[in-house]
């Protein structure tokens, strides 16, 4: 199915995905492919949203597990989207209610950047673990394990968040940097300035989330740069 675009500069799915309505759909998932995750169109407080969750099929962690936006090609811009995360029941132990933007996925899905959040750690009661609140990774060489042993602290920030509410991430993307906006804030709560696939990458956009997480996204928007 082809997507219709708005403007050349703006595509603006919110309202084609009946993100942000509470227009019915009959298809609930013909605009995302499923990438490790199951995805569904649900209503939630009366509001349309795309409800991701990851396989249990998939036990490592920072994997691409995303519902993927067919037809996006990204490069340069801004991709803006609400998010709401909560713990499923038996979650384990380690679950922070992961949930995020996988962008310039390759057609493999072997490839990607990406940027995510651990609400549960917003309001941790130490400090160590509240740093850890926005994290930056990419797939497959450079997860958050690997990024935090060789460079502490430079790919993960803190951020004031919280299970079950609404979370508007904002990331804006110029060839090897990119900022991460949380909610209002005029300044980045996460920047990198060495996105590890180079300037050049291009290509798709996903609705990602990780173990223990049901995850909830609405009102996604993609500016490319022009």
């Amino acid at each position: 199915m082809s997507l219709p675009f708005l403007t050349p500069l703006t595509l603006c799915f919110a309202s084609l995905l009946g993100l942000g309505s509470s227009r019915p759909t009959s298809s609930p998932t013909d605009r995302f492919e499923a990438i490790n995750v199951l995805t569904t169109r649900e209503k939630l407080a009366g509001k349309v949203v795309q409800k991701v969750t990851k396989s249990p099929t998939v036990t490592a962690f920072d994997e691409a597990t995303f519902a993927r936006l067919i037809g996006s090609s990204f490069h340069n811009g801004t991709i803006e989207v609400k998010v709401l995360s909560r713990l499923l029941p038996g979650a384990p132990a380690l679950a922070r209610g992961f949930i995020g933007l996988a962008f310039r996925i390759n057609a493999a899905n072997s490839q990607f950047e990406n940027v995510y959040i651990r609400p549960v750690n917003g309001r941790a009661a130490n400090q160590l673990q509240r740093n850890h609140s926005v994290q930056y990774f990419s797939y497959p060489d450079y997860r958050f394990e690997r990024l935090r042993q060789e460079a502490p602290g430079a790919y993960e920030s803190y951020a004031d968040m919280g299970l079950n509410e609404w979370i508007r991430l904002r990331l804006v993307v110029h060839e090897a940097q990119a900022q991460l906006f949380l909610n209002d804030n005029k300044q980045p709560t996460l920047l990198v300035n060495d996105l590890k696939h180079g300037p050049a990458a291009n290509g798709g956009i996903g609705l990602w989330v990780d173990v223990g997480t049901e995850g909830f996204f609405s009102d996604l928007k993609i500016t490319p740069t022009p």
